[in-house]
């Protein structure tokens, strides 16, 4: 019997992925965040996998490279943290310290252009002067497309980094189109990093599709840029190296992306891994504290502060249902001492990157951050576990993302992904306990994925 490669199913499987990217970006560019259509693009996407009859890793990767295609076409949707980062890697190029001057600061005025500035020509005074001010207004300013102008950068020295590098090779009239393209390039990269791994491990690389023609990895790395994709990168890349050493440089290189990676260290075993991890981040800030002095924290104190972390008075969704905001932040507390311990009981006895997936799921469950594209780096966990039904908790967070403002509806939106958490891995672990309750091929896919 005749059959072509790839096979007409797995081209029209291919295509469909493309057209849920694609619908991805459109949705969120024409109307509100795209939660509904996400939740069920991505439902569709991992029927659709059992159909991709193939098991060519270049296949693979090439269905993820056009999954980008359609986010580079648009400016960043779901947030202008690209534009920040634009101008951080700029700040840097020049010789001076995101850290210690703010986007507005007239000192820097040079540095402005008709696309971070629309409303400031480097003649015009902002008015702003010197360094940060512990009081700054924490509000967007019309006159340029950098949230927060008035607050230092949040950002860490490895994004920092990666910021610099990109700017080197942007020109400034390409605006955020550069860190597009090098977001769309690492998620794509990881998905043959994902797909490599999984055949090594015996197991199907087709998962890897779940990440590299995901909507949500199209529209956070091809459109907006988020360098949560370089964090899962490095994650990843940290739990498929074998030396101790490198594990602990790759994981310490990620939490110095986007600090979350950090919550990963009990997930690992040995001490001598922790030590390079922490060693590693702790001396990537060792440069900017030389230009930077104790200006080096940047916004991050005030950033916590601003999103309830430090009071527990609009995060901690889930707990927020049953709890006065005076009680959430130890109870946060206690819960993420148990998840640390528990991490640390379980080595030995599960893959790494099964409990690396749980831990990092289960902390954005219990902190509920306000941004979605937080849970990139869960995504690409997921799929090297093989415990695809933790996907259900940053599909989750977008469709609170809609909804923020309410609280309440915040919170059942998240209880409701724990639920579809803690039912899969029931079913998966005790199946009998549950089998009156759900059963059927949607369950046995979750059960059984990877």
């Amino acid at each position: 019997m005749k059959r072509s490669w790839p096979g007409w199913t797995t081209a029209l499987v291919v295509l469909l992925a493309v057209a849920c990217s694609t619908g991805a970006i459109i949705t969120a560019a024409y109307s509100w965040y795209p939660n509904l259509f996400l939740v069920g693009t991505t439902i569709l996407l991992l029927l659709l996998i059992k159909f991709a009859r193939t098991r060519s890793v270049l296949l693979l990767v090439a269905g993820a490279a056009l999954c980008q295609v359609p986010g580079l076409t648009h400016a960043p949707i779901t947030s202008t943290d690209a534009y920040r980062y634009v101008w951080d890697g700029r700040v840097q190029l020049s010789g001076s310290s995101p850290y210690s001057h703010v986007p507005l600061d007239d000192a820097l005025a040079k540095l402005r252009d008709p696309i971070l500035f629309p409303g400031l020509s480097p003649t015009d005074r902002s008015g702003v002067v010197g360094p940060p001010r512990a009081d700054a207004p924490l509000d967007d300013d019309p006159r340029t497309r950098i949230n927060r102008p008035q607050v230092p950068t949040i950002y860490p020295p490895v994004a920092q980094a990666y910021f610099t590098v990109v700017a080197l090779f942007t020109p400034w009239s390409a605006g955020t189109f550069g860190l597009q393209l090098a977001a769309a390039a690492i998620a794509v990269a990881l998905t043959w990093l994902l797909a490599v791994e999984l055949r090594r491990r015996g197991r199907d690389p087709r998962w890897a599709a779940l990440w590299g023609w995901s909507p949500i990895v199209a529209l956070e790395a091809g459109s907006a840029a988020h360098v949560d994709v370089l964090a899962a990168l490095l994650i990843i890349l940290a739990l498929t190296r074998r030396r101790a050493w490198l594990t602990g440089l790759l994981l310490g290189a990620a939490g110095a992306v986007k600090l979350l990676p950090l919550l990963l260290l009990p997930a690992i075993p040995r001490l001598r891994p922790k030590f390079v991890a922490v060693s590693t981040f702790l001396a990537s800030y060792v440069p900017h504290l030389a230009v930077a002095g104790t200006l080096v924290a940047g916004f991050l104190p005030g950033y916590l502060h601003q999103e309830g972390f430090s009071d527990g008075s609009s995060r901690f969704a889930i707990l927020a249902l049953v709890l006065p905001p005076e009680a959430r932040q130890l109870v946060a507390g206690v819960i993420a001492v148990g998840l640390a311990l528990l991490a640390l009981s379980r080595h030995g006895r599960e893959p790494v990157a099964v409990t690396c997936c749980w831990l990092y799921g289960a902390a954005l469950l219990v902190a509920t951050p306000t941004y979605p594209w937080y849970g990139l780096p869960l995504i690409a966990l997921a799929v090297l576990a093989g415990r695809i039904e933790w996907i259900a908790v940053p599909l989750a967070a977008y469709w609170a993302y809609a909804s923020f403002g309410h609280d309440v509806r915040q919170g059942l939106i998240q209880l409701a992904a724990l639920l579809v958490v803690v039912i899969t891995i029931t079913l998966r672990y005790r199946p009998d306990a549950v089998s009156r309750l759900i059963s059927g091929p949607t369950a046995r896919t979750l059960i059984r994925a990877p």
